[in-house]
């Protein structure tokens, strides 16, 4: 999977649009994808991902940064042998792509507005 484009509230992911946050996995996207929490990333919200075992999951915390990934939250990805990288969106973008280019069992979990 690769993201062609993200800009503020949209991201192109294989030449298709999104216009709400999404978690990306090896077998596909979930679109529209909103936490238990708003701006928090809580475990709940990533069962989807804890279920794909990936090597690394690549967090888009917004184009500002504000979504925060609790303490918790990174302790359970430890715990499930998930690397975890947290950038904000722009930036978490471009790391996807380059883990994903090395064949890395990779997934992302985009906010894509603030």
């Amino acid at each position: 999977m690769h993201i062609d484009s993200y800009t503020f509230g949209s991201m192109v992911v294989d030449g298709k649009a999104y216009a709400a946050d999404l978690v990306l996995l090896p077998d596909g996207v979930r679109g529209d994808w909103w936490r238990e929490a708003g701006h928090s990333l809580g475990v709940g919200d990533l069962q989807d991902v804890l279920a794909a075992k990936p090597e690394v999951l690549v967090v888009g915390t917004g184009a500002y940064g504000a979504m925060k990934v609790p303490q918790e939250t990174r302790r359970a990805l430890d715990e499930a042998g998930i690397e975890v990288v947290i950038e904000e969106t722009g930036g978490a973008v471009e790391r996807y792509n380059a883990l994903s280019a090395e064949s890395r069992r990779v997934a992302g979990a985009f906010h894509l507005t603030c």
